[in-house]
């Protein structure tokens, strides 16, 4: 017996003040973890890279997202990286004792710079806050941005980069509440960390934009922001939301979907904690480590162990659960966007990330489509919305079935809407309403839609999911939206 058909009523108030959004909401995130560095972004010697090895295929790539920030080395691999190791001519490879392998430190903080330059990111550090010091942070603050004073800014010089980086962004730490983090911190033992790193950081560089790993958590949170929160500019949480860490045993589709409420929970707790501090309208959120699948990386350093991370490169894992859930996670931000100033997808290539690279060239994942749509077919401000829908199953009322952002130009022009479907097989009846008119007639559009709720892209399939330019029919305010779909509404 079929179903009966959903439906939803998007309203649209155009009177209603609009909100700019921070482009850095589309950002992306490089951890030294498996084949995201060596064999992903960097490859001297492959036929695909350039003299300094870096892969030109993955760099013309990552210009179609127009990727406004990196945020790099990591992730649980910067709690026990010493950046000296990785400048100069000299490198010293060191154990990596997060991930249990040799790091070469070939790819440090200058090819780091020179490659996000490449594809017109701004570099975002995020240093050592659990086997390091506070001067070794500031050390590198000074290596990075100052033109010439100090013994690391001559070093820069000697390495032969005579211009300073200028590195605008700056995380202190990473998870340094969770007890798998190298030099995990009680809450009091880190806001003393993050007050003291922070001084010497701003001592030697006022400008920078400084972030510290925080939870939407009360109890860490607070102490950190009563601590620290004068010298902070935003504050790093994160989400995975299939934890598949020692068993990839990916969930389905409709679990997924399940699941995206969380994200706005952590939003608003994050957001709720600020205001208490006293610190709204302040402090920002960055969601800079986001992705719906947690990273397969089995407990242990044996050749098994290491070789199941294999299993993370397997874009079979990639489906249009993957895409409607990232799509559900930046309308969120985009909502939340005077408080969310920085998201960024964990990671970029390889692993869970939307580009997979491989020896022979690379393939866009279901995810690259939807970050490259968001980052190129959305206008420039958040309009003030509201949505009544169905839910996704009738057991989990608090998933609705839809979702929906509309952004317009300054002038309200122009409006581009990105309308999602969460039903893996039943097209929505969506009605969309503009100051309580309902919308007529056809209008062009983008849709991202697979064959099936699990299709995939692959090296033999590259364009199985891939963006198709269409035309959407409205009719007394109601259009269909296809299942298991995001549909990108330009509206004139």
């Amino acid at each position: 017996m079929q179903a009966p058909p959903k439906s939803a009523i998007f309203y649209i108030d155009s009177h209603r003040p609009s909100k700019t959004y921070s482009p850095m909401i589309f950002g992306q995130f490089l951890e030294h973890f498996h084949r995201q560095v060596y064999g992903g972004v960097f490859e001297p010697g492959s036929p695909h890279a350039d003299g300094r090895g870096f892969r030109l295929d993955v760099i013309a790539a990552l210009r179609e997202l127009r990727v406004p920030v990196v945020r790099w080395p990591g992730g649980c691999f910067a709690s026990a990286y010493h950046w000296q190791d990785g400048v100069g001519a000299q490198r010293r490879p060191a154990y990596d004792k997060a991930w249990r392998v040799e790091e070469p430190n070939s790819f440090g903080t200058d090819e780091f710079v020179g490659w996000c330059r490449e594809i017109g990111a701004e570099p975002y550090i995020c240093t050592n806050a659990g086997t390091g010091t506070p001067e070794e942070m500031s050390d590198w603050v000074e290596y990075c941005n100052l033109a010439a004073q100090g013994a690391w800014a001559k070093q820069r010089r000697a390495n032969g980069y005579d211009e300073p980086h200028r590195v605008r962004f700056w995380s202190i730490g990473n998870e340094n509440y969770g007890s798998w983090e190298m030099g995990a911190k009680t809450s009091a033992e880190w806001g003393r960390c993050v007050v003291e790193s922070a001084k010497m950081m701003k001592r030697v560089d006022p400008s920078i934009q400084l972030l510290a790993a925080a939870l939407p958590d009360l109890d860490w949170t607070l102490n950190l922001l009563r601590t620290a929160g004068d010298f902070l500019d935003m504050i790093s949480i994160h989400g995975y939301y299939d934890g598949l860490w020692e068993k990839d045993e990916p969930s389905s589709y409709t679990t997924c979907m399940l699941r995206s409420a969380q994200v706005e929970a952590a939003i608003r707790q994050t957001e709720q904690v600020i205001a208490v501090a006293g610190y709204e309208g302040k402090i920002g959120i960055a969601y800079d480590e986001w992705n719906l699948r947690g990273w397969h990386h089995p407990h242990g350093n044996t050749p098994t162990a290491i070789a199941a991370r294999d299993r993370n490169d397997l874009n079979a894992t990639y489906t249009m659960a993957d895409a409607v859930f990232s799509a559900g996670l930046l309308n969120t931000c985009l909502r939340h966007c005077d408080s969310v100033r920085m998201a960024n997808m964990a990671p970029v290539v390889n692993t869970r990330g939307p580009l997979y690279v491989h020896p022979q060239g690379i393939v866009r994942r279901t995810t690259f489509h939807v970050l490259a749509l968001y980052a190129t077919l959305l206008a420039d401000r958040v309009a003030d919305t509201f949505a009544v829908s169905d839910p996704l199953v009738q057991a989990d009322p608090a998933t609705p079935v839809f979702d929906g952002i509309a952004t317009c130009s300054a002038g309200r022009t122009g409006w581009r809407l990105a309308l999602i479907n969460r039903d893996p097989a039943q097209t929505l009846a969506c009605t969309v309403m503009l100051d309580g008119q309902p919308m007529e007639g056809q209008h062009p559009a983008t849709v991202l839609c697979g064959d099936s709720p699990d299709a995939y892209n692959d090296i033999d399939q590259p364009d199985r999911v891939a963006p198709e330019r269409t035309h959407l029919q409205f009719e007394a305010g109601s259009a269909a939206l296809p299942p298991h779909s995001i549909t990108f509404l330009d509206i004139r």
